[in-house]
């Protein structure tokens, strides 16, 4: 019977990837560019690094030198763009980028690379060939809920975005990944899946579509991380959605392209009114 129901209420989508993509092309609406290059789609890419970092700024995510962006570069996928160490998420450019291999070895930049970002991101980049974007940040929050080693609950649409694509991980949990062994034990224990809540460390946010997906879901687990706390501060047993509603509002709220869309919004906040972040 679920079945059947959840044949029902799928939609004819008419070709388009989300239905809140218009039918009409003409409208104003964000759309995927095409590149007639790698050196163009390189630059892309790139600048929508720098603008994942300045939403991280916003969000208020910076703790001291902690948090690692990283996105695979489009012509040499086993490198990959990275922010710089020791530089705030606020004051990353496109000219501070560094472009590093899986051995941490640097191939285009003048920062040093962080240590513990260079062990698991390029583990995951590694040993997962599909991920091409991934986002780490020690937060208020994502911290906290780690600390309690349980996934997230559907209490929400906004939780639904996560339904049974997010893992708890616990390989390793709480120790510092500094040592080259370290992320591949974590990147071997991952699995296909948008979010990780790993245990008494943080969130981690990976996306096989665009480093603005990436972005958008770690500040998405982030909120959802606060408002499962806040609920369940209260005591109160929470309503929860039924698996066959998360799953239906996972379809249409929780994909890859829903993410680079959620991101678009920044996109033109920031480009609109940080500049600096080009130069």
């Amino acid at each position: 019977m679920a079945e059947v129901m959840e044949k029902a209420r799928k939609l004819d989508l008419g070709g388009r990837e989300s239905i809140y993509q218009p039918e009409d092309e003409n409208l104003i609406f964000p759309y995927q560019p095409k590149f007639k290059s790698f050196a163009e789609e390189r630059q892309h890419l790139k600048e929508r690094l720098v603008a994942a970092c300045r939403a991280f700024a916003l969000e208020k995510f910076d703790y001291g030198f902690a948090g690692h962006l990283t996105v695979r570069d489009p012509e040499h996928p086993h490198l990959y763009w990275t922010n710089p160490m020791a530089v705030h998420f606020d004051q990353v450019k496109v000219s501070n980028l560094i472009l590093a291999d899986h051995e941490g070895n640097i191939l285009e930049g003048k920062h040093a690379l962080n240590r513990a970002g260079f062990v698991l991101h390029a583990a995951v980049h590694e040993k997962h060939p599909d991920i091409v974007a991934m986002c780490h940040a020690h937060t208020v929050y994502g911290t906290a809920f780690a600390a309690l080693g349980k996934p997230l609950d559907p209490i929400s649409q906004d939780a639904a975005a996560f339904y049974e694509d997010h893992m708890v991980l616990s390989e390793q949990a709480g120790q510092v990944a500094v040592e080259d062994n370290s992320g591949y034990n974590v990147a071997g224990s991952l699995k296909k899946v948008k979010a990780i809540i790993h245990r008494n460390h943080g969130l981690l946010t990976v996306s096989r579509h665009s480093i603005e997906a990436a972005a958008f879901w770690f500040i998405a687990l982030e909120r959802c991380c606060k408002q499962q706390m806040i609920v369940e501060a209260t005591g109160i047993k929470p309503n929860m959605l039924s698996p066959e509603v998360a799953r239906y509002s996972r379809e249409h709220v929780g994909s890859e392209y829903i993410g680079w869309l959620h991101f678009q919004p920044i996109w033109g906040y920031l480009k609109e009114n940080q500049p600096d972040m080009f130069a």
